[in-house]
């Protein structure tokens, strides 16, 4: 039976708890959150940062205690963004990495006008430190593409040696400067991989669900949370753990299995568990 891996983003840089009262903000409600997701189904939790004020920060103590707390109650495996302050310089962006050594991070493969907020900074020279600094720290890069142009700077890097096979993409889709969510494009981003390559995909805002079951349906993994889509149903707010049971509840009607934790770390190639 085919493994299908939840990742659950739990709370972004960005959408405050005025949009929905269930983000997470601090490292206890994160951890909280995180600790519900793994409990509904999820394999993956994809860590952002908020400061006091509730603004995106890449505090490498804030994702310590956060870390720590996840790790004392379960064995997710712990993916860290690597983007969660637009102000952040290229040293702060991956400072966590040296210091916690997570399973996963995020290689955002590329660089694009995030509409309309401003330009979404990922240079050359930045990608491949970043993509060095996870080899040496036995972080597993995540490589999150907005656009099928990121596939082939990804190609580069693997090429380079900067990046280990098998490689594991993550396809952001319906973010405005980058790919429309629609199951077309994903069909054609899933074509341009590499034949070793793991998938996962999501579609932000009322795109998520088309995003979620086209996955499921052409052998991917999943990703769901508050980060990409505030509301499980129209004018219905979600929570990160209900998204999460639903895209278990469907990855069972296809007639294929929710993977462990465990099954993700086989998959992804990823250490055990500490």
């Amino acid at each position: 039976m085919d493994k299908v891996i939840i990742t659950a983003a739990l709370t972004g840089a960005v959408t405050p708890k005025d949009a929905n009262p269930h983000i997470p903000l601090t490292p206890q409600e994160i951890a909280d959150d995180a600790y519900q997701c793994w409990q509904a189904g999820a394999a993956v939790v994809h860590l952002h940062m908020r400061d006091d004020h509730g603004f995106g920060t890449m505090d490498k103590e804030k994702f310590k205690e956060t870390v720590g707390l996840i790790k004392s109650r379960c064995d997710l495996v712990i993916n860290l963004t690597t983007s969660g302050d637009s102000r952040a310089s290229d040293e702060e962006r991956m400072l966590h990495l040296t210091e916690i050594k997570p399973d996963m991070a995020s290689f955002d493969a590329g660089t694009f006008n995030w509409m309309p907020a401003g330009v979404f900074m990922n240079s050359p020279q930045f990608l491949e430190k970043i993509g060095k600094v996870m080899l040496e720290n036995d972080v597993k890069p995540e490589l999150e593409i907005f656009d099928s142009g990121m596939i082939h700077n990804t190609e580069y890097y693997i090429k380079k040696g900067v990046i280990a096979s098998p490689p594991h993409y993550q396809f952001v889709l319906g973010v405005l400067g980058g790919a429309m969510a629609t199951v077309d494009n994903l069909v054609y981003l899933k074509n341009l991989l590499p034949k070793d390559a793991t998938w996962s995909a999501f579609g932000v805002g009322k795109a998520h669900l088309p995003i979620l079951y086209a996955a499921i349906a052409l052998g991917g993994n999943v990703r769901v949370g508050l980060e990409d889509n505030i509301f499980y149903a129209k004018d219905k707010l979600a929570t990160n753990a209900e998204l999460v049971a639903r895209a278990a509840r469907l990855i069972k009607e296809a007639n294929k299995a929710v993977a462990t934790p465990a099954d993700a770390r086989r998959i992804l190639g990823l250490k055990s568990a500490k």
